[in-house]
């Protein structure tokens, strides 16, 4: 996905604040979701969340105010129980940071784990790479 840095997201010196790598992290993950045709909102009403248990960035440059950003996503492991989504955010061909997302499925109901259906995991597993 592309995304234009807005003021809101940056700090004093027109630097995109940390934090805000993850956020755009969850971005990415919530449209990469959508094209393998799973969205957060479908997850929910079969009764499952997918809350995410570890996170890391790699910070190689920084991003400004103004700039327009790349932030691409991939699964690079997906079982009954748990995903991984690797994220990476560019400008042009500048590489600003990369990371993963480890995310475990839950059943909303009791916030326990919870595996998922083999029609699910073949769906998130279209996104390995």
């Amino acid at each position: 996905m592309e995304y234009r840095v807005p003021y809101a997201d940056t700090d004093q010196m027109g630097v995109v604040y940390y934090a805000n790598y993850l956020v755009y992290f969850e971005r990415v993950r919530n449209e990469f979701l959508r094209d393998l045709g799973l969205t957060y909102r479908e997850m929910e009403s079969r009764g499952w969340g997918l809350p995410v248990v570890q996170a890391h960035v790699d910070y190689r440059s920084p991003a400004f105010y103004d700039d327009l950003l790349s932030i691409r996503a991939r699964v690079t492991r997906a079982t009954a129980l748990r995903i991984t989504i690797h994220c990476e955010v560019l400008r042009g061909d500048t590489m600003l940071a990369t990371g993963w997302t480890e995310h475990i499925f839950v059943d909303l109901k009791t916030r326990r784990p919870r595996r998922v259906d083999q029609e699910t995991l073949a769906l998130v597993s279209t996104g390995l790479s």
